[in-house]
């Protein structure tokens, strides 16, 4: 089963947060690059979401739909949020940088509260992939 067929076998609830997280944590992001004072912070944020998304694939080609599978956004993003939250603080940051920079990091809030409850429960055991989802 591929990767995409896995995320399609989830609940519709599962689906559609992925849909959200893709719009507000990958896409919005490069929005930042418009303004000179957050053109860093954008490209700080694709790059981490590039390794994190580059993480999770590797980790679905060895384990498969495992709870592990929130461990690069663990390592990669709570990192990236810290910075952004500095960033927002920023007194030249203009307003509408400061805006999708508080609604990425929601956005990467939400879900890395999904991931560390998900990596929480794989050390405690629960290690077991969903039913038809080991890679092929």
């Amino acid at each position: 089963m591929t990767f995409e067929e896995a995320i399609a076998a989830q609940p519709a609830w599962v689906v559609i947060w992925l849909y959200i997280l893709l719009a507000g944590g990958f896409v919005l992001p490069f929005a930042l690059l418009i303004w000179r004072q957050s053109r860093i912070p954008g490209i700080a944020t694709i790059l981490a979401n590039l390794a994190a998304g580059f993480g999770v694939a590797w980790l679905y080609g060895q384990m498969g739909y495992v709870k592990l599978l929130g461990l690069p956004h663990i390592l990669f993003w709570t990192p990236l949020v810290i910075y952004l939250a500095t960033q927002i603080r920023r007194p030249d940051m203009p307003l509408w940088p400061r805006r999708i920079m508080i609604v990425v990091v929601a956005v990467l809030l939400i879900s890395l509260a999904f991931d560390y409850t998900d990596v929480a429960r794989y050390i405690l055991g629960e290690r077991t992939p969903m039913p038809g989802t080991l890679p092929q």
